[in-house]
């Protein structure tokens, strides 16, 4: 099973190294992008990790961390898909690596900023910068298109940036969201909300399929926040529900929820980023004891629920 090999793969491949530096699945990249990735990964990658900081003198400094599919002396040979994960209310990108590195290691360039009024540690902290994260993503994407042709930094040349996902836990789950309203570029392929819901204007512009993830015990976030931003968006949904899970414990390794959590959302990536079937044919299998999977329709992917009736 993929989950077992990236799993086995990504404990010794995070010693790899690291370094420091300052639409729908399957449609067309977007008129004069670089080339897109090839076909899926068949085995995992030894991850690397970088950061740099973007803007580092503007009003909003935004700290960057990057896990990546690695080779000897760098990032690993082709293009990978670009996985923009954003962390929850005082956390950081690092308290995510469990999940964030085993994405890399699957085949994904993920960028994880630190948000400067919600991370661990921010000099004036306030949840209601929320609101402004979103477009803190998107500057993030913007950068990383431009990177990717800028002769010497080590990621470029190795960015799929016609294709794109956001992913986030918390109050980066509703960052999420928020990256996905009216008039978002077609390269956002893809979300995922771990914990999350719905922003004001949410699930509109280009669709895009999302996956939820949540504890049906969130004493945070109640699972029925997640359901309603679920029922809202008008695309191709998944909604993995973590049978007793909390706030976030099945995002730690050894955690009940964790195995599944994990192949649920790299097979998800790597249907909706690289147009893995067989990956899709997959999700409702990888939804074991303890976490139940439930889908639905819509525009414009057709047959989304492979092997379960849209619920």
């Amino acid at each position: 099973m993929w989950v077992r090999r990236l799993v086995a793969a990504t404990m010794t491949a995070l010693l790899a190294g690291c370094g420091t530096a300052t639409a729908a699945p399957g449609a067309a990249p977007e008129s004069g992008s670089a080339p897109s990735a090839g076909p899926a990964p068949a085995t995992a990658y030894p991850v690397g990790v970088l950061t740099f900081t973007l803007d580092p003198g503007g009003a909003r400094p935004l700290p960057v961390t990057v896990w990546y599919p690695a080779a000897r002396g760098g990032v690993a040979t082709g293009r990978f898909p670009v996985v923009v994960f954003s962390h929850g209310l005082d956390s950081l990108p690092a308290l995510h690596a469990p999940l964030t590195s085993r994405w890399a290691a699957a085949g994904f360039v993920v960028a994880a900023p630190a948000y400067p009024h919600t991370r661990r540690g921010a000099a004036r902290f306030t949840r209601a910068d929320v609101r402004h994260q979103p477009a803190d993503g998107w500057r993030l994407i913007r950068h990383l298109v431009r990177l990717d042709t800028r002769r010497g930094d080590p990621l470029a040349g190795h960015l799929d940036v016609a294709r794109f996902a956001a992913a986030g836990h918390s109050a980066g789950g509703f960052t999420t969201a928020g990256m996905l309203t009216s008039g978002h570029p077609p390269r956002l392929r893809a979300g995922i909300v771990i914990a999350g819901g719905g922003l004001a204007g949410a699930f509109a512009g280009p669709t895009a399929p999302v996956l939820f993830v949540h504890g049906d015990a969130d004493p945070v976030v109640a699972v029925t926040v997640g359901r309603a931003a679920y029922a809202r968006t008008p695309g191709p949904a998944g909604f993995l529900t973590v049978a007793g899970g909390d706030h976030g414990a099945y995002l730690t390794p050894g955690r009940p929820g964790f195995a599944q959590v994990l192949a649920t959302t790299t097979d998800f990536l790597r249907w909706a980023l690289y147009g893995d079937r067989a990956a899709l044919r997959r999700l409702p299998a990888d939804a074991t004891h303890p976490t139940r999977w439930s889908c639905k329709e819509g525009p414009p992917v057709n047959a989304f629920c492979i092997g379960r009736a849209p619920s």
